[in-house]
């Protein structure tokens, strides 16, 4: 299976470029940037398509500039999705009261809330509230 989207106009095998959708509710066709992810109401078209788009009669057809930077990420937006990710594979040091043979009650990590017993990932244990 190719990872790249095709145009839904039958016989056509060219690649999507934009994604077509009908407000029914306002009679508008809405013809903008290809979709990240294939919706099940929604067509992707080629280039050609896209251009030669009509609307039924009556209808109103809005096409949403391209913008062609947009269309890659920018090297801060991967940058950050990099630092996001070794962020999350970060696993802390255990805390004495979690190594084996260590002493003493588990408790909270210094300045989290009070409830909080223990962490794991991006799971909390909580201490039951005292009534």
């Amino acid at each position: 299976m190719s990872p790249v989207r095709r145009c839904s106009r039958t016989a056509c095998g060219r690649p999507a470029v934009a994604t077509l959708t009908y407000v029914y509710a306002d009679s508008t066709a809405v013809l903008g940037p290809l979709a990240t992810y294939a919706e099940p109401h929604c067509y992707d078209l080629c280039a050609e398509h896209s251009e030669r788009l009509t609307a039924p009669r009556g209808w109103e057809v809005v096409r949403l500039a391209v913008d062609p930077a947009a269309v890659r990420p920018s090297g801060d937006d991967l940058e950050a999705l990099a630092d996001a990710v070794r962020e999350a594979a970060r696993t802390p040091p255990p805390r004495p009261d979690q190594r084996p043979g260590g002493q003493g009650r588990p408790g909270p990590p210094e300045g989290a809330d009070p409830m909080e017993v223990a962490r794991r990932g991006h799971l909390r244990i909580l201490r039951s509230p005292e009534p």
